[in-house]
């Protein structure tokens, strides 16, 4: 088996979950932060949002260099959908047409000139999804706390009626 064919299938119920709890996120709260040192809600939106398509930009490409990045903006929820689903598209496509010696090779974040860290592709991928679902849960609390239902992501919620029923 294939390392692409070990990560697809984490990949697709990861990206099933966060889109299901990113559906859900309130345009009318984007500015809303649960502290002041907090980001706004519809900053962390956006960065889980944006962060699928990673996975695909570290397979394709050698580096990211954050110095030719774009800043956070406030786009509807659906508008973060759109991207979601193009990042996770582009990055299946990516796992789905990686042979196992395109892991290996080396990826680095940058900002300018300075490299701020490096690591093989394999590496820098399994560290992508974890990075998403570390945020996906920053915006579970997010939403808990605007009391909104919070989807299944490895199980029921105490907003899914058939735990309410059970419990």
């Amino acid at each position: 088996m294939s390392i692409a064919e070990t990560l697809l299938p984490e990949f697709e119920q990861e990206m099933k979950s966060t889109r299901q709890l990113l559906e859900r996120v309130p345009d009318a709260k984007f500015l809303w932060k649960p502290h002041p040192k907090s980001f706004a809600l519809g900053h962390l939106a956006q960065l889980v949002s944006w962060m699928p398509g990673w996975i695909g930009q570290a397979l394709r490409f050698p580096v990211l260099d954050l110095a030719k990045a774009g800043g956070y903006s406030f786009e509807t929820t659906a508008k973060l959908l759109q991207g979601f689903d193009q990042g996770v598209r582009e990055s299946r496509d990516a796992l789905n047409a990686a042979k196992d010696a395109d892991f290996a090779a080396t990826w680095s974040l940058k900002m300018g000139d300075r490299v701020l860290f490096s690591a093989p592709k394999a590496v820098v991928i399994r560290q992508h999804i974890s990075h998403l679902s570390h945020h996906r849960g920053q915006l579970t609390v997010y939403l808990r706390l605007l009391d909104v239902p919070i989807p299944q992501i490895y199980g029921p919620t105490a907003d899914d009626r058939g735990f309410l029923a059970a419990g």
